[in-house]
């Protein structure tokens, strides 16, 4: 049975470093910003933006920052019975492992949830909790099930996904998507879709959608405004689009006396 201890998010922290010893918990270790140094049984793992790490219990065990430059993590310890199978491979097998997720942006969403929960006071809390973390295990599970992808299809995929992160507010056309690795746009969103689980063009709006959440927020600007700058010139195509991808209208998500849980956007 898995049972939580804690969970963190190391947001920057200068001088981050942890101690050279036999961990008795396992660790799960998401990274979002940066990179960190760790020394696993004697040997070096560096894990940078996106990585995901496994730490099994009884681990000799030291970590930091890499070139003393601090990054972001998530890391989640928990403990389980060593006598029973989990009949999950790799927490049965207890080997490091570093590895990528096709939905990382989800998996960010759900530690963010996971740590929320942690530190609330809620009823169902515990059950929450275990559940949110069950989803995490089962999500690396099925992606180490995966067959391992071609490096041209894996680089390929990344062009794709580094040209939308930095121009999702931009026009964004399949064709030219197609250009940019000399392939078919037939190509492009079968590529796109097997190595992330979606379309470049969900991806897009997912991006979007998630910038127009923060903005909504945390800015003063219209509704319209946001669209525009997001975009979207119709508001009311907006307005579809936010409400398909988050379950409310934007002026309902506003109006929310709590912080949405905006994990859906990335199932």
């Amino acid at each position: 049975m898995i049972k939580l201890m804690s969970v963190n998010f190391d947001d920057c922290i200068p001088n981050w470093r942890t101690q050279l010893e036999t961990i008795e918990y396992n660790v799960l270790v998401v990274v979002r910003e940066g990179k960190v140094r760790y020394e696993l049984n004697g040997e070096e793992m560096i894990a940078e933006k996106d990585d995901v790490l496994f730490i099994p219990q009884s681990t000799r065990r030291s970590g930091t920052n890499w070139n003393g430059i601090p990054h972001q993590k998530h890391t989640i310890l928990f403990t389980m019975d060593r006598h029973e199978p989990t009949g999950i491979p790799f927490l049965d097998e207890g080997k490091c492992l570093k590895f990528n997720l096709s939905h990382i942006q989800y998996a960010y969403h759900r530690c963010e949830r996971l740590y929320e929960e942690m530190r609330g006071d809620k009823s169902y809390r515990t059950m929450i909790c275990l559940g949110i973390m069950q989803e995490l295990i089962g999500m690396l599970a099925r992606e180490l099930e995966k067959t391992e992808l071609a490096p041209s299809k894996r680089k390929y995929a990344d062009t794709i996904k580094s040209y939308l992160l930095e121009h999702y507010r931009d026009p964004i056309e399949i064709e030219s998507l197609a250009k940019l690795i000399h392939r078919s746009p037939n190509y492009v969103t079968a590529l796109f879709k097997e190595v992330h689980g979606h379309s470049p063009i969900r991806y897009m709006h997912q991006l979007r959608v998630l910038e127009a959440c923060s903005l909504l927020l945390h800015s003063d600007m219209t509704i319209a405004h946001i669209a525009q700058y997001l975009g979207y010139y119709d508001t009311s195509y907006f307005y579809r689009i936010f409400k398909k991808y988050t379950g409310l209208s934007p002026s309902d998500y506003v109006l929310q006396g709590e912080r949405p849980d905006i994990s859906k956007l990335f199932t």
